[in-house]
């Protein structure tokens, strides 16, 4: 059995823009069960519970995603506490392709981060990334999920 690779590339976002046809807004909470380059994190995205497991960093990276139970997802999410974070996703179409926009709340609040998703490397290495995207991230592992959940918003350099 091959396991699913993820192929996506992130992009920091000033702001979304005005204009931005948006398709679904939803909100997420996400929790970290194991962290590292093999992590395990919980998600209510919706209503829907997920467990999703992860392995890898940048790029391309090992995703598998389980619907939980609502009561699984109740019994394990206390296990997370300290590993959590939140945030509205905007779905859009921007120039053919499905855009991503991540909203973050708490802690985290003034974040927003666009992901875009590929079917393959050289359609990730040909993207053109609009003129509102700003700095990309996809390299950067301060702006991790995982590690925004464990330590916050990075400090910039000068």
């Amino acid at each position: 059995m091959t396991i699913p690779t993820e192929i996506e590339r992130k992009f920091l976002v000033d702001e979304v823009p005005e204009d931005l046809d948006i398709g679904s807004r939803e909100e997420i909470a996400q929790g970290y069960l194991a962290t590292g380059d093999h992590q395990v994190r919980l998600r209510r995205q919706g209503d829907r519970p997920l467990l999703t497991a992860k392995r890898g960093r940048g790029l391309v990276r090992d995703e598998v995603e389980v619907p939980l139970e609502e009561e699984s997802f109740e019994r394990l999410w206390p296990l997370t506490e300290g590993r959590r974070l939140k945030k509205e996703r905007l779905t859009a179409t921007v120039d053919g392709q499905t855009v991503e926009v991540d909203v973050y709340r708490g802690p985290l609040a003034g974040l927003i981060v666009a992901e875009v998703e590929f079917e393959g490397i050289d359609a990730a290495r040909a993207f053109s990334p609009p003129e509102w995207f700003a700095r990309e991230l996809t390299d950067d592992a301060r702006y991790s999920n995982q590690r925004l959940a464990l330590e916050g918003l990075p400090v910039e350099e000068e």
